[in-house]
């Protein structure tokens, strides 16, 4: 890694971690609305891996999301686990949930996305229906808050912003050196061609296979996480389609080819509409999000992220033109 780089790596996780709470953390609605667009871009990364890195389009991560947070959920209440434990193990139970997936990877395109979608269909009404493990319509009552750590509450808003954006960072970097790896260069280049890439030794369902558990894994996390946040869990909520929809947009808007473009376009689209939009639009406020979606792909297709870099190389070739 450059220095530059690291550098400023190194100052954008230190605003992110300190002032970030110094600066909002007296402000509870407004960090709650943080620790929701960082749930939402977390999820956005994870749907944004799959489609740069495996090339599958999928309409389905809300069943990743609702089973994770349904294991780490169920395991806490009724086996007593831990809280930070039965998360990873909600992210394990949602790449065990992709596993049965696993033979619609014989599908391409829009065939794929829509048997994703399916299946979360079917894991939602699993919920509903198998009332004497999920609670059924009901849902899932007092599930454990996060924990207390050396004296500092992590269920308290700050808390649980430090918790969600750590998920972050740490997905953020697995992806980084995936992408960096050697099946990382296969998989972009099955992009180009994937018959070529096999003809070359190169299993391309066992790695677009490996992509998919890997994304499920991410996105049931953060599931887990928001279940121990909220302390509910009903299937409506958890197999929303909203967990399928918002994602997709801030991936697109943020950059879905770069890692940390969906996040930053979760944290822009989400609190742009609940903050400035629904305060002036309260019945409809989202018909804006849909503009300024389409105004982003028309005006620079490859998202939010890329655009702000090649603004700052401008503003630096500049400076150092005037130096």
């Amino acid at each position: 890694m450059k220095r530059s780089t690291f550098l400023s790596t190194a100052g954008l996780l230190l605003a992110a971690y300190v002032a970030v709470p110094l600066a909002l953390g007296g402000n509870q609605y407004v960090m709650s609305m943080v620790v929701a667009a960082l749930i939402i871009g977390g999820v956005a990364m994870s749907w944004a891996l799959l489609g740069n890195l495996g090339g599958m389009v999928s309409f389905g991560h809300a069943a990743f999301f609702g089973v994770g947070a349904y294991v780490s959920a169920l395991t806490t209440v009724k086996l007593g686990v831990p809280v930070f434990a039965a998360m990873l193990l909600g992210g394990a139970g949602a790449a065990i949930a992709a596993v049965i997936m696993l033979p619609v990877l014989r599908l391409r395109g829009p065939y794929f996305a829509l048997a994703i979608l399916a299946y979360a269909h079917i894991f939602r009404i699993l919920a509903t229906e198998w009332s004497s493990v999920t609670g059924g319509a009901g849902g899932v009552n007092n599930i454990p808050t996060l924990p207390t750590v050396f004296g500092f509450d992590l269920a308290s808003k700050t808390g649980a912003y430090l918790v969600v954006l750590t998920l972050v960072v740490c997905c953020a970097f697995a992806y980084s050196r995936i992408r960096a790896s050697h099946y990382g260069i296969a998989l972009r280049a099955m992009h180009d061609s994937e018959d070529a890439t096999r003809v070359v030794g190169v299993n391309s369902t066992l790695l677009k296979g490996a992509m998919l558990l890997v994304s499920a894994f991410m996105a049931g996390l953060f599931g887990a996480f928001n279940a121990h946040y909220i302390n509910f869990l009903e299937p409506d909520y958890a197999f929303n389609s909203l967990w399928v929809t918002l994602p997709i947009v801030a991936a697109i808007f943020g950059g879905y080819r770069t890692i940390l473009g969906p996040v930053l376009g979760a944290v822009v689209v989400y609190l742009v509409d609940q903050l400035i939009f629904k305060s002036l639009i309260p019945t409809g406020h989202q018909l804006v999000l849909g503009v300024l979606l389409v105004a982003m792909i028309v005006f620079s297709p490859n998202g939010l992220l890329p655009l702000l870099k090649k603004a700052l190389v401008k503003e630096k070739a500049k400076e150092n033109a005037h130096a």
